[in-house]
């Protein structure tokens, strides 16, 4: 079984910073790329950024220059810091990975999501 926990989320003001990490834990054999997604109300899931084993991003247009999406593949951990934060990032952020047990071929995990508020 795997899971993964996210942590980070916050209340900060327009122009603040914050750091989400979140964690796979449980009968891991390969990670392979993994991501952060948001939701605000009444929206749909959208990726924010993703990034690859070998350490390749991707990031949506909203965020680029602002947010940077790294990984400890050691640790099973992925980072996203989030700077010069608007109120329209204002979400649930749900961390995603593509992950191979010994007994099945991989599939996408999701965290529990965590809540960022952007607000003065």
């Amino acid at each position: 079984q795997v899971q993964l926990v996210e942590s980070g989320g916050d209340l900060v003001q327009p122009g603040g910073s914050l750091r989400l990490s979140c964690v796979a834990s449980g009968s891991i054999f390969k990670i392979y790329a993994m991501g952060w997604y948001r939701q605000a109300p009444g929206k749909q899931r959208e990726l924010v950024a993703s990034t690859t084993s070998d350490g390749i991003t991707n990031y949506a247009d909203s965020v680029k220059g602002r947010f940077t999406i790294s990984r400890d593949n050691i640790q099973n951990t992925v980072y996203l810091q989030m700077n010069s934060l608007k109120p329209e990032d204002t979400a649930v952020y749900y961390c995603n990975a593509a992950i191979a047990t010994m007994r099945s071929p991989a599939y996408g995990y999701w965290g529990q999501g965590t809540q960022v508020t952007v607000s003065s």
